[in-house]
């Protein structure tokens, strides 16, 4: 079995269509690929419908407020069809594009416009900061996306907006309404302590949640081994998965990222219920 559990198309940030994604999951010889797009679940039938040998496992990643920080949470195993989660989705979309609207406004007031216009062009259903830096790029308001974000949409950036989104137990609560496995995404990516990530965890596991992610693309060793530690000490199952957006980013690619080892497997997600349910 080789499963990549995390992932991106183009209705959320990552450039390419679900089509895409399984045809290389196919090629990298994957048994399992779960999208989990950000507040948005529309490649999922699509992929159910094109899959043949893989196993799709319907996915999302939803932004959640812990402590006024934004924390991503994927669910996995989810219906798609829970009414819960469709009106959860609705929401975050709504937050998200209320954002890009605020932020059109500022970059107006930069002498920028036509963001709505452009964002509206795309195929994306859940519009972020990503698609916001492509069209500062495009406009040559910014060389790069990484400059997009220094100088215009971080939080000392000239058109910066706060997100507005869910909090922490919304999220997981959504996601066990729909039947899903919460998981922490990434967790070694937040600006957090140890002693806070601690807490983070320990508020997770308290609303529900189930898993974090052991292994994505660019993990360090020593940051995958503590994950596993941390997962052993709260009795938390772990998750894998290459994170992956873009197809010209050669650091990542579908089902790439490191193995758990034979320690960290015996809490592997695949040995929880639901993966043979």
């Amino acid at each position: 079995m080789k499963a990549d559990l995390h992932c991106h198309s183009h209705f959320s940030d990552g450039k390419q269509s679900p089509s895409f994604l399984l045809q290389r999951a196919t090629e990298n010889g994957l048994t399992h690929l779960a999208l989990t797009d950000h507040d948005c679940i529309d490649g999922l039938a699509s992929l159910q419908r094109e899959a043949e040998e893989l196993t799709i496992i319907n996915g999302v990643e939803l932004s959640c407020l812990w402590n006024t920080m934004e924390i991503h949470i994927v669910g996995l195993f989810i219906d798609p069809t829970n009414s819960g989660m469709e009106k959860l989705l609705a929401s975050q979309q709504a937050q998200r594009k209320n954002r890009a609207q605020a932020i059109d406004k500022n970059l107006q007031k930069l002498g920028t416009p036509g963001l709505m216009s452009y964002l509206q062009s795309l195929p994306c259903t859940a519009y972020t900061r990503s698609h916001i830096a492509d069209f500062l790029v495009q406009e040559k308001v910014c060389k790069n996306k990484q400059k997009a974000f220094k100088t215009h949409l971080g939080k000392r950036g000239r058109v910066y907006v706060a997100a507005s989104c869910c909090s922490l137990n919304e999220g997981i609560t959504a996601i066990l309404n729909a039947s899903g496995i919460a998981v922490v995404a990434h967790p070694g990516r937040y600006s957090l302590s140890k002693t806070k990530l601690g807490l983070l965890l320990d508020d997770f596991k308290a609303c529900g949640g189930e898993a974090i992610e052991g292994s994505y693309s660019n993990i360090d060793p020593t940051t995958k081994a503590y994950l596993s530690k941390l997962a052993e000490e709260k009795s938390l199952y772990l998750s894998v998965g290459s994170d992956f957006h873009d197809a010209a980013a050669t650091w990542t690619d579908i089902g790439k990222f490191p193995a758990l080892d034979q320690q960290a497997i015996k809490n592997a997600i695949w040995l929880h219920p639901k993966w043979h349910s």
